[in-house]
């Protein structure tokens, strides 16, 4: 309030109120200006009142009520009241079933609780912190976001053959304890980032280039978990890795075209061995059936000598045996048998040889092969007559030994000279 207000004692006009020299301001004056202000605060309008009263006017001749000290207490109380229902009501607080919630005493852990409405005591005695321990969390390392926005201070590292190559990869994890990871760590996700860092580059660093960026991948990953897994158990971060995906594994760009052509010739490589393989699949099987059956075959002919050996054995003795008993029997009997064979596999000509017949030359077979079956029948009805009209004649037989000179028929030498031997042994 300024000095020219009314509840400093000053009159309008220069006027004192009570006459003397100004003095400090009435408090009870001061009193009814504040429930004035108070009932022109809560829209209430006085109900009259002696003028001498507590009560104040309000311009148009109502008198506003007055609040004694005692009726302003009892809205303090009022007040106090809902303000405590509110502090007490602020102490419920409710958990997702993918949730847990941590209750805090004065800042140190007190309990952990599981999902449904909860209370605790009021701040500041108690407070609480909800944490998901279902939700899957990921950590980027090498890039950010996809495989181009790069991150090389992460990404490149050394293999044990010397060579650099650049990994990228991404760890998912869960919590497994949440009091551990609230309190045992100030920057838990932190923490399995360097983790993650710390396990893929000991494990690369004990590998081979080839086998880091071609067929190892899988058996890095498995790795590099359980290498994160016992780094974080260590450390009893209460996080749960639950798996390590392997986005890209390759050399530095500045080398990546040599690389290139370096994966292209082993391609080849491959396909050229494949190839070769195929060929090797196909003729080796055949080769080797060929090879069996060559020796079925040597096996069967061996058998078959043999058996024919040891017949061949048995029959000359068998013949040994009759030939002691009947010599000159059996000599003409096998002697008949040896003409017969040969003269049944050989060609046959019959020549009269002393007789005066005019039969010199007879090439049957020839004869037969020229004009056929019927004309060798036809021939054979014409010799027989002039065999039976010179006994002299001989005629070759199975049953005989030969006594014939073979030629081809028609060749007059061999008649000439036919011609002159029979003249002279006439």
């Amino acid at each position: 309030m300024s000095l020219n207000d009314h509840g400093w004692g000053n009159q309008p006009g220069g006027g004192k109120r009570g006459g003397g020299n100004q003095g400090p301001p009435d408090l009870e004056e001061l009193w009814r200006d504040f429930n004035r202000r108070l009932s022109g605060l809560f829209g209430n309008k006085g109900r009259g009142g002696d003028g001498g009263g507590d009560g104040g006017g309000d311009g148009a001749g109502n008198r506003m009520p007055s609040i004694s000290p005692r009726q302003f207490g009892g809205g303090i109380g009022v007040i106090l009241m809902l303000v405590a229902v509110v502090w007490l009501g602020s102490s419920f607080y409710i958990v997702d079933a993918s949730q847990r919630g941590v209750v805090l005493q004065f800042g140190r852990f007190n309990e952990t609780t599981e999902p449904g409405l909860r209370w605790r005591l009021p701040w500041p005695i108690q407070t609480h912190e909800i944490v998901n321990v279902t939700g899957v969390r990921t950590v980027e390392v090498g890039y950010r976001g996809s495989d181009k926005n790069k991150v090389l201070k992460e990404a490149l590292m050394l293999t044990d053959d010397e060579n650099i190559v650049n990994v990228q990869f991404a760890v998912q994890y869960l919590l497994s304890d949440p009091q551990a990871y609230l309190f045992n760590n100030r920057h838990p996700d932190d923490a399995v980032m360097q983790a993650a860092e710390t396990a893929i580059r000991e494990v690369v660093g004990k590998s081979k280039m080839d086998f880091v960026l071609y067929e190892g991948r899988d058996q890095i990953a498995a790795n590099t978990q359980k290498l994160i897994q016992d780094i974080l158990d260590r450390y009893k971060t209460g996080i749960l890795i639950r798996s390590v995906n392997m986005q890209s594994t390759q050399p530095p760009e500045q080398v990546q075209a040599a690389f290139d052509d370096a994966v292209k010739a082993g391609q080849d490589r491959e396909r050229q061995k494949n190839e070769g393989q195929a060929y090797a699949n196909d003729v080796i099987p055949r080769a080797g059936g060929a090879a069996s059956r060559l020796m079925e075959e040597a096996t069967g002919y061996r058998q078959r000598i043999i058996v024919t050996a040891e017949g061949d054995a048995s029959r000359f003795k068998q013949i040994l045996t009759e030939y002691s008993k009947a010599p000159e029997v059996t000599r003409s009997r096998m002697y008949l048998e040896t003409v017969q064979q040969v003269y049944a596999n050989t060609s046959k000509v019959m020549i009269d040889a002393k007789g005066p017949g005019n039969l010199l030359y007879l090439p049957l077979d020839k004869l037969m092969q020229a004009a056929g079956a019927a004309t060798a029948a036809a021939a054979t009805v014409d010799v027989a007559p002039a065999a039976r009209a010179n006994p002299a004649a001989t005629v070759a037989a199975p049953d005989a030994p030969p006594q014939t000179e073979r030629s081809a028929p028609g060749d007059a030498r061999t008649r000439g000279n036919l011609g002159s031997r029979e003249r002279g042994e006439r």
